[in-house]
């Protein structure tokens, strides 16, 4: 009961939350509303700012996802000192988040190597510094890190642009949130593994938002499925993703939640495949909403701000009836 570690991590716990029923990233995202109606209001003028347009938004805005989510796992991490175990895999998923976010980064930028000119030394030093420092709980952290975010940036260059924009930032996302689902603590996003109803919730919203996009920009409607069948086999996923909710709801487990989002996948595939229309920007603004989202659970506003600019340059309309018929 008094093991320096328990009294730690109930500690720390307790600067996440005030209490369980009080979900610290809700009410960070609640008190910043004001900032993000203004962002509503002068989305233009930020786009015009930053050399955005409607043709280059979803690139140039996905890469500063890339960046800041980068750098937020890097500087807003938890000490590892509190992990619960010696063996947890925490710092090998943070590793693997370095690793894709640098590769996406790396992918997009034009022209990579100039980093490396005698000018821009310092600041690569810099940079490999933080990363070492960000892992301290081993011998070998500094270099898990330091490794991961080289072999990412080494393989984006050699891809150039062939990590696609959405797809990309998705695999982040999802990366960022099975590591937070892991050690919630780790991430200030729950107390120890009691994560409150509101927490799973935006959880299973972000693995819904992600499937959705995913399934939008993947299949191709075709209208192929007998009415009589597509309806009993929507009727059977349908369960399977309640029954997975539940379970989840219940133990808190990634695997479950793995288990969760693939049927999900499968029913919006299902959905998509059945429809005999295109699905027009939908697609796009489920990405949009998944960045805001994300943006919400991880506390970063400017990752929030970003998907709302993304939401105001899309066409308006009445989102419950575009998006009814994946369900």
């Amino acid at each position: 009961m008094f093991e320096d570690a328990i009294i730690v991590q109930s500690a720390l716990s307790a600067f996440n939350n005030a209490a369980l029923i009080a979900p610290a990233f809700l009410w960070s995202f609640i008190l910043t509303l004001p900032l993000y109606i203004l962002v509503w209001m002068f989305r233009g003028d930020i786009m015009g700012k930053f050399g955005w347009t409607h043709t280059n938004i979803i690139p140039k805005a996905s890469f500063w996802v890339a960046i800041i989510t980068l750098g937020w796992v890097v500087l807003f991490g938890g000490n590892y000192a509190v992990l619960r175990d010696d063996t947890s895999t925490l710092p090998f998923m943070v590793a693997a988040i370095v690793f894709v976010s640098s590769l996406f980064i790396a992918s997009h930028l034009s022209n990579g190597w100039h980093l490396f000119k005698r000018a821009n030394l310092p600041y690569v030093a810099l940079g490999i510094s933080v990363l070492g420092l960000s892992d301290l709980h081993a011998w070998w952290g500094p270099m898990l890190q330091i490794g991961a975010a080289c072999i990412g940036f080494f393989v984006g260059r050699m891809a150039k642009n062939e990590m696609r924009d959405i797809p990309g930032i998705l695999l982040i996302v999802m990366t960022t949130v099975v590591a937070m689902l892991m050690q919630p603590e780790f991430f200030r996003f729950g107390q120890l593994g009691n994560l409150t109803i509101v927490h799973m919730l935006a959880i299973i919203l972000i693995g819904a938002l992600v499937m959705a996009t995913l399934a939008i920009r993947n299949i191709k409607p075709s209208n192929k499925i007998h009415d009589s069948a597509y309806v009993k086999i929507k009727w059977m996923l349908r369960f399977v993703v309640m029954l997975g909710v539940a379970l989840f709801v219940m133990t808190e487990s990634v695997p479950v939640f793995l288990v969760l989002v693939a049927s999900m996948f499968v029913l919006f595939a299902l959905s998509m495949w059945h429809s005999n229309k295109s699905s027009g920007a939908l697609g796009d603004k489920l990405y949009a909403i998944t960045v805001l989202l994300f943006g919400a659970i991880i506390t970063m506003p400017v990752i929030c701000a970003i998907g709302i600019i993304f939401l105001g340059n899309l066409p308006h309309g009445n989102l419950w009836k575009e998006i009814k018929y994946l369900l």
